[in-house]
């Protein structure tokens, strides 16, 4: 059997998820698309993105930047954060319980953040009052109340101790006498005892203003130091208690001068608000408490520069061939990004089309060069291996996220739509549509990609639209076909109905491009499905 050559062996082992990574690894890895300088702000940011996208990487990039600039950040992953029956028992506890719950946890994993932080701390292990403030958080975590009967008895014991003496006498030998005489005397001892008998349900007592003030006083221990706290996989989280946490952030961390929060999160599966049924608003507000400038979708968004794109995926992979794998398996052969191409790849066409495949993602880049250096073997990457490699990641992470079957049938709709009879591989769609829930879930599998937003028209005042792109691997098996894709926009001519005109960039006569525009509304009203 063929063995795999250093470089393919080196791809296949490149750890596919950051959380597989020590700190330093993570540092060394990553290749920033602008998104560092954003997150380094010390207002607090909701960081959006898709899976595999970068968020855990890039707040881990961002932990170890803090770290060496003497800050003190705290990354929690929430995934790790509550227990099965607190986070999925549904009805069963109530929320505000199972909120409680995750929130005690959350605060646990702070407190032993810190305290770790303390061990590698010279400084703040010989801070004394730091030390006392954080046992003062610590106490805030224990505390429970009794739901139900609490029966308080009262109980009466007595005991008597009585010791009697003895008068004793006696004739010694030679005329002396001797006697010996105790006292008689009694004692008594009464004890009292109480009895409490519980017959109600512990549940935790967490008190915000409590919470609060111990964050405060802890934070005025450490003089000219920030707390970074990062949350990832905020979405992990079942949607009914998220607005639970945000309240509690609202409340409780938000308002502290010296803390700075960072939330990682997928925008389509995130409740930072809700409306109780008396009316009252809890969680966060964006804009407002918490800022959400940074979506990685954007940031990932070529925006048909193929050099820039080249350039970004040339260094992820240099980077994690270089600093991502053990030593003895670096392959020796590369020493600048070009040695890439240049050893990895059969040519400059196979690693663009690898970077095509890739739609601005990078995991999916990465999964996908693992399996055409799998597929590859003892010989440098093709195209073809790329796209086999591609259609099996696609096959394998996308289609099975599709859960909704009306999702499926949207996604067989657009590629008969826009693929087959357009032969295109984009589309456009008012951004008044794009919340529809169909669409959202096909864009968060991240079967379709957007590549512009808020693209206007001259001759529709008021219209936005945002285009769209298909994702490699649906369309990967139409190449050399009938149906293959021309380009990413049809071009309309008033004077050819079926021209071969395409376009990356939209025009600003919306007439032109009006077979382009793609209507949900019309696939929802077409297969009867609810609205939305």
């Amino acid at each position: 059997m063929a063995r795999m050559t250093p470089i393919n062996r080196a791809l296949n082992l490149i750890p596919k998820r950051a959380e597989q990574r020590q700190a330093e690894h993570l540092r060394n890895t990553f290749e920033d698309s602008g998104v560092a300088v954003a997150l380094e702000s010390i207002d607090h940011q909701v960081l959006y993105g898709r899976r595999g996208t970068g968020k855990t990487h890039a707040l881990r990039y961002l932990q170890t930047l803090i770290g060496d600039d003497g800050g003190i950040p705290i990354y929690i992953d929430l995934r790790n954060v509550g227990s099965p029956e607190g986070l999925f028992a549904g009805e069963e506890i109530p929320v505000t319980e199972r909120a409680a719950r995750l929130l005690v946890d959350l605060l646990a994993q702070f407190h032993d953040g810190l305290f770790r932080l303390i061990l590698e701390d010279d400084q703040l292990i010989a801070e004394e009052q730091f030390v006392e403030k954080l046992d003062a958080l610590s106490d805030c975590l224990s505390k429970v109340r009794v739901i139900g009967e609490v029966e308080v008895a009262q109980e009466g014991e007595r005991k008597n101790l009585d010791r009697d003496t003895a008068e004793v006498s006696g004739q010694l030998s030679k005329g002396l006498t001797a006697g010996v005489k105790a006292g008689s005397e009694a004692s008594r001892e009464m004890r009292d005892l109480a009895k409490e008998t519980r017959r109600g349900t512990e549940r935790r007592d967490l008190n915000f203003r409590d919470v609060a003030l111990a964050l405060r006083e802890l934070a005025d221990t450490l003089p000219g130091r920030r707390v970074w706290i990062l949350l990832d996989e905020w979405s992990s989280i079942p949607p009914d208690v998220q607005p639970y946490l945000g309240e509690f952030l609202v409340r409780c961390v938000l308002p502290l001068p010296r803390f700075t929060v960072k939330i990682a999160a997928i925008e389509q599966q995130t409740r930072f608000r809700a409306t109780l049924g008396s009316g009252a608003v809890i969680g966060i507000e964006l804009g407002a408490d918490v800022t959400a400038n940074v979506d990685l979708d954007e940031f990932m968004v070529f925006e048909q520069n193929e050099q820039k794109a080249r350039s970004f995926f040339q260094g992820l992979l240099f980077k994690h061939l270089t600093y991502g794998v053990d030593a003895e398996e670096v392959p020796v052969e590369l020493y600048s990004e070009a040695d890439i191409i240049r050893h990895g790849f059969t040519d400059k066409r196979a690693f663009d089309e690898l970077v095509r495949a890739a739609e601005g993602v990078p995991r999916d880049a990465i999964n996908i060069a693992s399996r055409a250096a799998t597929r590859s073997l003892d010989r440098k990457i093709s195209v073809a291996d790329v796209r086999q490699a591609a259609r099996a990641w696609y096959q394998a992470d996308k289609e099975m996220a599709l859960s909704r079957d009306d999702a499926k049938q949207l996604l067989n709709w657009v590629i008969d739509q826009v693929i087959k009879q357009k032969r295109a591989r984009g589309f456009m769609v008012n951004q008044k549509a794009t919340r529809a829930q169909l669409l959202l879930a096909l864009f968060d599998a991240r079967v379709l990609h957007v590549v512009k937003r808020g693209y206007s028209a001259q001759d529709e005042p008021g219209e936005r639209y945002d285009v769209y792109v298909i994702d490699y691997g649906a369309y990967v098996d139409l190449i050399h076909t009938r149906y293959e894709p021309l380009g990413v926009l049809p071009l309309f001519d008033e004077e050819e109905e079926d021209n071969d005109t395409y376009v990356d960039v939209p025009t600003q006569d919306l007439r032109a491009l009006r077979r382009a525009v793609l209507d949900v509304d019309e696939f929802i009203a077409a297969h009867a499905l609810p609205a939305g």
